[in-house]
């Protein structure tokens, strides 16, 4: 499924983004009312759990549930001064529904997933390659949700 970074690349969401790596997955808006904000905000602290690992062995995404333009999604991350490691996606509406249908962040409720307000805030979480997958509140404590995803890692790649 084809999707473009904050930066302008076309890159495939499962071969490019996911395939044999750790990953952290949120949907977002850039025009959000305080929900998005605080959940990047939050985020940031999540980055910077993993450090050196980011953009290496862990990777961030998040995906604009507007499809909202690069130059949009790069201001952003620009705004929130995220680091290397993290990118922001855009796609077609029904590209994007697809993946998060598959992921299990979308509410059960329609009208509530229409709300800005109220959608779901959180972050999908995996190794892709042992198809061990979770999910936490992305406002959830940092600290937690970084030791979650080192839980589904193999023990050779967790460093403390």
């Amino acid at each position: 499924m084809p999707l473009l970074t904050h930066e302008g690349k076309l890159v495939n969401f499962y071969d490019d983004l996911i395939k044999d790596k750790t990953v952290l997955i949120n949907f977002m808006y850039v025009r959000c009312g305080e929900i998005c904000p605080g959940m990047t905000a939050n985020l940031m602290r999540v980055q910077a759990e993993f450090g050196d690992r980011m953009g290496k062995e862990v990777f961030m995404y998040s995906v604009s549930l507007d499809q909202d333009t690069p130059d949009m999604l790069k201001v952003y991350a620009e705004l929130f001064k995220t680091k290397p490691g993290w990118t922001f996606l855009t796609g077609k509406k029904d590209d994007i529904e697809l993946i998060r249908t598959k992921l299990g962040v979308k509410s059960a409720n329609p009208e509530l997933d229409k709300d800005k307000t109220q959608h779901t805030g959180m972050v999908k979480f995996g190794v892709e390659s042992l198809e061990r997958w979770g999910m936490a509140p992305a406002m959830a404590n940092p600290k937690n949700i970084a030791r979650l995803v080192r839980r589904l890692e193999p023990k050779s790649k967790v460093s403390v």
